[in-house]
């Protein structure tokens, strides 16, 4: 946890680091750990695509969030991938559980990619 000038609200927030997978190489659907957001309520991620092979290889990222850790509701997702490149984006309302469901489709695909950002 960390504190920030909230720009334009003229006061301090606490913040929590939201990283949901550090770069990696992943040829298959999987779902991220879940991370505990406490009450914090708002995350701001980026995904950033540093590579992508395959024929036609497609990157669908969702956040799901879950007040029990156990039942996942779809926050929204980010647009699909099929190359390389990054989006930032505002994810709200978040329960106390946050993860990344991420589907990976096309023919021998691959994509090495993050997820990070913050909560607060």
């Amino acid at each position: 946890m960390s504190q920030g000038y909230q720009m334009g609200t003229g006061r301090w927030a606490d913040t929590l680091d939201a990283t949901l997978l550090q770069s990696a190489t992943k040829t298959a659907t999987f779902n991220t750990d879940a991370i505990e957001l406490g009450d914090r309520g708002t995350a701001r991620l980026d995904l950033a695509v540093t590579a992508a092979s395959g024929t036609l290889p497609t990157l669908d990222v969702e956040i799901q969030t879950s007040p029990d850790g156990s039942t996942w509701t779809a926050v929204a997702s980010f647009s699909q991938k099929t190359t390389t490149g990054s989006q930032h984006k505002l994810f709200a309302p978040l329960d106390r559980y946050v993860r990344a469901a991420c589907t990976i489709g096309g023919t021998t695909p691959s994509f090495t990619f993050s997820l990070t950002g913050e909560a607060c």
